[in-house]
């Protein structure tokens, strides 16, 4: 599925504040390793229902395995083992030769030191890796799992690495056993070793995203391959949300454009972004925040959410919500099927010129029956324009107003809304108050 960063931006899959994103909300991995990999599967949504499914298999063969996990790899193991391959020893001798081995340890005092701490993080490493042999061995594994788990138990069938997977917690091997391991890790089984880690990167990635799905209760979507969009939820959420309220939500062609409008606060935007993150999600092969979803596999993803000005390339706000119109519409008048999100048409220009502009794009839209759009916004009079098109369903959120407070349902109801709370905070905050008490 295509998507640009603008959209990953927009929908906060990964956000520069990274704590507010989708990808740090669904990161249960330890090591930065598992990170790398996650974030490799997270920057790339399948294109076909066989990898959709694929990752499924792989995330449900998981999930039925459980949660233990090898606590012996850590962050900080992955790094030792980093820093002991990266750094620049003095060539470590074959431990053939007991002079030689001592006379290593007392002329090269600080490479030896070295090799000493860093035999226990290999040895928790192999250690982990064969715990983890055992938890996936056994019965039909999807084929990259089958593929991971030959790899590692293919080099714990190596004497040298087996007998790193052997030895204690904790324990020091003593002179002759870490300069046989640091031997062979640093010649013969280096290779190996890196093809491992990152062999165990992809597999707590996976971990990860399966146990995600368990934490937060998420749900495998079904994808089809219908020649026509379509999009159905029911109890769909946004995953970043505390205590969300769920949505039920339809598109399909007779329906495929959502016209939403709402008070400022009312939900519009979260709507909006828990639809397009739980597509997206979907097409990672991941659960979505949903009580049941079901859709067709989308060719592409593009919002036009969180729009700003560029004043050094002297760009208005106004110019820049035109061309990523324009760039949409280039992109999705290819015949393929497109999800479409676009929150406040023509925010950058005045009222009148705005409902103008967004009636004249909502036009052209609607004759796409290839792609489903969602449009929330505020200009709730350019909908009796828009009644005579069947393919538009008439969605909002309601708020009420009792004495200056706001209260919002943040129920998704059929119609249009034409609340205007915009001067009822401004009222509310005390700064109608303060600007009357100006100049006093």
């Amino acid at each position: 599925m295509q998507i640009d960063k603008i959209t990953l931006s927009d929908l906060a899959i990964f956000h520069t504040e990274e704590e507010f994103s989708v990808f740090h909300r669904l990161n249960l991995t330890k090591t930065g390793v598992g990170k790398e990999w996650l974030r490799r599967f997270f920057l790339q949504p399948h294109d076909s229902i066989e990898k959709i499914e694929g990752t499924q298999t792989i995330l449900r063969t998981l999930i039925s395995k459980g949660k233990e996990w090898p606590e012996y790899i850590t962050n900080g193991t992955v790094l030792m083992m980093d820093r002991f391959f990266d750094y620049e020893l003095d060539e470590v001798p074959a431990p053939d030769n007991r002079v030689t081995a001592f006379a290593y340890r007392m002329f090269h005092s600080h490479d030896y030191s070295l090799i000493r701490f860093s035999i226990r993080h290999f040895a928790d490493f192999y250690r982990g890796l064969k715990q983890l042999a055992g938890l996936l061995g056994g019965g039909q594994l999807p084929k990259q799992i089958a593929y991971c788990v030959d790899r590692i138990e293919s080099a714990l069938r190596e004497e040298p690495l087996a007998r790193l997977a052997e030895l204690k917690p904790g324990k020091d091997p003593g002179l002759f056993q870490n300069l046989y391991f640091a031997h062979y890790l640093r010649g013969a089984y280096k290779g190996k070793t890196l093809e491992l880690v990152d062999i165990f990167g992809r597999l707590e990635a996976w971990n990860s995203m399966a146990q995600a799905v368990v934490k937060f209760n998420l749900r495998f979507p079904t994808v089809t391959d219908d020649p026509q969009p379509r999009l159905y939820a029911r109890g769909l959420y946004h995953v970043l949300l505390p205590t969300p309220i769920p949505y039920d939500l339809v598109m399909d062609r007779e329906q495929n454009f959502v016209f939403l409008t709402g008070a400022n606060m009312a939900g519009k935007s979260t709507l909006i972004r828990a639809v397009g993150s739980s597509v997206y999600l979907a097409h990672l092969g991941m659960g979505v925040p949903a009580q049941e979803m079901e859709l067709t596999l989308f060719d592409g993803l593009l919002s036009n959410i969180n729009v700003e000005d560029n004043i050094a390339k002297g760009e208005s706000y106004f110019f820049n919500e035109v061309q990523r119109v324009k760039n949409t519409i280039v992109k999705i008048n290819d015949g393929r099927k497109w999800l479409v999100l676009i929150d406040e048409l023509f925010k950058g220009t005045n009222v009148q010129d705005a409902m103008k502009c967004s009636t004249a794009v909502i036009r052209g839209l609607i004759k796409m029956r290839n792609s489903l759009f969602i449009v929330s916004t505020h200009l709730y009079e350019i909908a009796g324009e828009l009644k005579p098109f069947s393919n538009i369903a008439f969605k909002y959120f309601e708020t009420e107003v009792h004495d200056d407070q706001l209260s919002f349902s943040y129920q998704l109801r059929d119609g249009v809304s034409n609340d205007r709370i915009g001067y009822v905070i401004l009222r509310r905050e005390k700064v109608v108050e303060l600007l009357e008490g100006l100049g006093r």
